[in-house]
């Protein structure tokens, strides 16, 4: 009976901070229905999220193991991209409150929302076998789909939502008839190690596993947004509420990218030649199409949409790499690219609550109305294009440097030269924004009407902004320490030596 009692005990702290957005979800219910305070809402879902960062902060240093059977898989990496998605979260959450409120929304359904894809997305970067991958991937995803339509009177947004749930669903289901495959092969085997062990048994020319190992990708190319399995990203960047926009671009992010490392490096090293060429294919479309597509766009947000599908492109290096400087590299650029990327869609945010336009022409002249607000999406898009001495250069060039190292020079010198490409279409949102010329100013910007400058944030978006734009440059000084504790997650993980 004791030992049953500590086998619980230990399956309940593995999942103590998953455990404390579900209770905080249970309380956003009870007050949003009982004592109708919604402005609790935000500080208790803020506190529950940063509650869970710190609580995986505290087991960074734990052992590898397992805990519910086997099931869930608890090590540095996996705690690393867990705590990732949930300070985006709590980042994301004071860029949305002040959006909810004047756009006349329910704030609690939003947060219960963003909290339950909050909680699969985290789950399933610790996923260890094929149920707890899928169940996650789908928690995450249908609230995403909720999350991308929740304007319900905005036909664009209507419009994302249904695109998004179509695509979103034939990309599960091929996913799902993979992983079947993979469960036919294994003679009834769910857990990841368990399959490589069966599976290595197979010959790497076995036309089941080939099949598996395709319609995993595309599954997984889906969900984080890489070419040529990008379509819905565009669309549903443009057509969903800005701070959905800004929690898809980072959270589902990382957990598809989570998901990615740890099944293919798991499951396939028996083929991982093959689908190391595979994925250098995907990993340079994604940064050559992506960058190229987002010089001709009008709109920030598609833009912007184009830049992450570039980012993904820029991710899979470290993937490829296959080492622990390369998975190192991926938490770190993640890391920095949360800020900066937050950052730059919290700019957006101000800008269209303040004048109801996303299109890029429209900001011309806000550096002569808002000169703080010009300023703060300046830095966030030159840290995002790479340009030292900000946090996305640093980040950039650990990933190059870690794919160069491995023998990537293809694609090191794809994200490099692409890179100076971006410069371009970030560079044009910033010299519109720069120009000091009265009568070229847009119409939104001659009547835009900009607070009195304080040191003080004035609300929560603000206070959003300011956090992403100090990380943003901060981080880039202290980049060593982010690198190192980077390295020492991944060295205490044990996938790497499957």
């Amino acid at each position: 009976m004791e030992i049953d009692k500590l086998f619980a005990l230990q399956n309940v702290v593995t999942i103590l901070p998953e455990c404390i957005l579900i209770l905080s979800l249970l309380i956003i219910l009870i007050i949003d229905v009982v004592f109708k305070k919604p402005h609790w809402l935000s500080s208790i879902s803020v506190i529950s999220l940063l509650a869970a960062t710190t609580v995986l902060l505290l087991q960074w240093n734990q052992n590898p193991y397992t805990s519910f059977f086997g099931s869930f898989q608890v090590d540095g990496f996996s705690i690393a991209f867990r705590a990732l998605i949930a300070l985006s979260s709590a980042l994301c959450i004071p860029l949305s409150t002040e959006y909810i409120r004047r756009s006349g929304m329910a704030l609690s359904e939003f947060l219960i929302f963003l909290l339950t894809a909050t909680v699969g997305g985290m789950f399933l970067c610790g996923a260890n076998d094929m149920v707890t991958i899928f169940v996650s991937l789908e928690c995450l995803s249908l609230s995403s789909y909720l999350l991308a339509g929740y304007a319900k009177r905005d036909i664009r947004s209507n419009e994302a939502a249904l695109k998004y749930l179509l695509m979103g669903g034939t990309s599960s289901s091929i996913l799902a008839y993979g992983l079947s495959w993979l469960y036919g092969l294994s003679g009834g085997k769910l857990q990841l190690p368990e399959l490589l062990n069966t599976i290595t048994n197979q010959p790497s020319y076995s036309f089941g596993i080939w099949v598996a190992f395709v319609c995993i990708v595309v599954g997984i190319g889906f969900k984080i947004s890489a070419v040529p399995f990008h379509q819905w990203t565009p669309d549903v960047y443009e057509g969903s509420p800005t701070p959905v926009v800004a929690f898809l671009s980072v959270g589902s992010k990382a957990a598809g990218l989570a998901l990615t490392t740890r099944i293919l490096s798991i499951v396939f090293p028996t083929i991982a030649n093959e689908w190391h060429l595979v994925l250098e294919i995907l990993a340079v479309l994604s940064m050559i199409i992506g960058n190229l597509i987002a010089v001709t766009q009008t709109s920030i947000k598609r833009m912007l949409a184009y830049s992450s599908i570039s980012q993904a492109g820029y991710l899979i290096i470290g993937i490829v790499a296959g080492t622990s400087d390369g998975y190192a590299s991926i938490i770190t650029y993640l890391i920095t690219y949360m800020f900066m990327n937050l950052g730059a869609f919290a700019c957006v945010i101000i800008f269209g609550l303040r004048t109801g336009t996303d299109q890029i022409r429209d900001y011309t002249g806000l550096y002569l109305k808002d000169p703080w607000l010009a300023f703060c999406l300046t830095i966030c898009l030159l840290s995002l294009a790479g340009m030292p001495p900000l946090a996305g250069f640093f980040g950039k060039l650990y990933l190059f440097w870690s794919g160069w190292k491995s023998g990537l020079y293809l694609l090191v010198y794809t994200g490099f030269f692409t890179s100076v490409i971006s410069l371009y279409y970030y560079l044009r949102v910033i010299k519109a924004m720069m120009t000091k010329e009265a009568k070229e100013m847009s119409i939104y910007v001659r009547d835009y009407t900009a607070p009195s400058f304080s040191f003080i944030p004035n609300s929560s978006i603000e206070l959003g902004v300011t956090l992403c734009v100090l990380a943003s440059t901060v981080l880039g000084i202290i980049i060593n320490p982010i690198i190192v504790t980077a390295q020492q997650s991944v060295l205490i993980s044990n996938f790497l030596s499957v």
